[in-house]
């Protein structure tokens, strides 16, 4: 968290220099103290410091998401238009690794923005997920692209 502090000050003292209070010019800033702070701490264990590991992560998880979000787009809007439309709706139960309220959240949330599913219900024991989605064609098929896909990246980026 100090680093984050720190990269967020680096980013403020940028944009004081330069005399520009933009949007744009703080994130330049801060991409310059992220690697600036990168280069200071070279040694192999600070670099395992949960800071730099944990951005990694969110840019992975971001750039992952972005690409689901494009893909499950395309597939309803091409579905859409078709005169015969694919899907085959239905309601599967995805097992949970998630086990704290926020990881349930969040995944609940994030499965809700990718076109074609939506979260309908936990589970009482919070073990399960129930997800509408418009394309089932094999259930197990989908609950392991959720489970690997949506929820491990989600988990690796929250513990």
């Amino acid at each position: 968290m100090q680093l984050f502090v720190t990269n967020v000050l680096i980013a403020l003292l940028w944009a004081l220099l330069t005399g520009k209070l933009t949007v744009g010019n703080l994130g330049l800033g801060f991409l310059l103290g992220y690697v600036s702070l990168t280069l200071l701490h070279s040694d192999e264990e600070e670099k395992k410091n949960s800071y730099f590991r944990k951005s990694t992560q969110l840019i992975r998880f971001a750039l992952f998401f972005t690409k689901e979000l494009i893909v499950s787009s395309w597939r309803v809007a091409t579905d859409v238009v078709k005169p015969l439309p694919r899907m085959r709706p239905g309601v599967i139960g995805v097992p949970l690794d998630a086990e704290t309220d926020l990881e349930i959240t969040l995944l609940a949330n994030i499965i809700s923005l990718t076109p074609g599913t939506l979260s309908l219900d936990v589970s009482e024991d919070r073990k399960t997920l129930y997800i509408h989605a418009m394309y089932v064609l094999n259930p197990d098929d989908l609950r392991e692209e959720i489970k690997d896909g949506l929820e491990r990246r989600l988990l690796e980026l929250l513990r």
